[in-house]
């Protein structure tokens, strides 16, 4: 790994898990040091552990306001200030419109499009003292619709306008944003809905996956390590030009034209 992290200090939600302990590992192995943050105070003692002094791991909700500006004082107490970050807390959303209530609606909203905002806000101050950088992690459900998921799908989309935002009002501070939209990728929480999909179409995890897969161009699902290796570089000096992007890791599927799959 190269040093492009070192003297870096990088905030990450949903830390805990998947996406989020992956890109941990990334940046901490690139020289960086890293503040991770999630509900479950478990599964992020399980990441920050094995990282030693480079990780500290702050539970929190990071949709609450007064927790994450907690969680960034305490970061900038510890390691000096946030440079990088990666706002990847997500979940809920299951329902088609009709069938979603005003809780569930709102249970959406904060994991996944509050938790990104609220973060950032708090963090902002730091970033513009440096000019840092900051990854959204959005879904392909921000930029398409899957089918009983208008909650997923609308918070999803909400992210890549966050994003530009942030980008358009902060850029001539020296902040960057980018928006990262993977596909399926192989994480506890993929598996468990493979689980589920899979037992209705009479397949295992590894079945349910080639499944959903099958009509992309690379036809497998990412693993978390390879979207952490794109969030890496977004947040990194090497893309010191690139802002208000959004990235696909998707294995090709949004390079997919749906109604040409019938002629494959």
């Amino acid at each position: 790994m190269s040093g492009r992290f070192a003297g870096r200090v990088a905030l990450i939600t949903g830390a805990g898990t998947g996406i989020g302990a992956a890109t941990a590992r990334r940046i901490v192995a690139e020289g960086g040091r890293v503040v991770l943050t999630g509900r479950r105070p478990g599964p992020l003692a399980s990441v920050a552990d094995p990282l030693g002094p480079s990780a500290l791991a702050l539970p929190a909700d990071a949709a609450d306001g007064s927790a994450m500006r907690a969680v960034v004082t305490q970061a900038a107490e510890r390691f000096g200030r946030v440079d990088v970050v990666v706002a990847n807390a997500g979940g809920h959303g299951i329902g088609a419109a009709a069938d979603t209530t005003d809780e569930a609606w709102q249970l959406s909203l904060d994991a996944n499009l509050t938790s990104a905002f609220v973060t950032i806000r708090e963090a902002l101050p730091q970033l513009v003292d440096g000019g840092g950088a900051v990854v959204l992690v959005s879904s392909l459900a921000g930029l398409f619709a899957g089918p009983g998921v208008a909650g997923y799908t609308s918070t999803k989309h909400a992210l890549v306008g966050l994003g530009r935002s942030i980008a358009r009002d902060y850029g001539r501070y020296g902040v960057r944003a980018n928006v990262v939209c993977p596909g399926w990728v192989r994480t506890a929480m993929a598996d468990e809905q493979m689980d589920r999909f899979g037992a209705a179409k009479g397949l295992d995890r590894a079945g349910a996956y080639a499944l959903v897969t099958e009509n992309t161009p690379l036809g497998r699902p990412a693993e978390a390590d390879e979207v952490a290796a794109l969030i890496a570089f977004l947040a990194s000096s090497e893309a010191s030009i690139v802002t208000g992007a959004v990235v696909t890791a998707d294995a090709g599927a949004s390079a997919v034209d749906l109604p040409t799959i019938a002629l494959a």
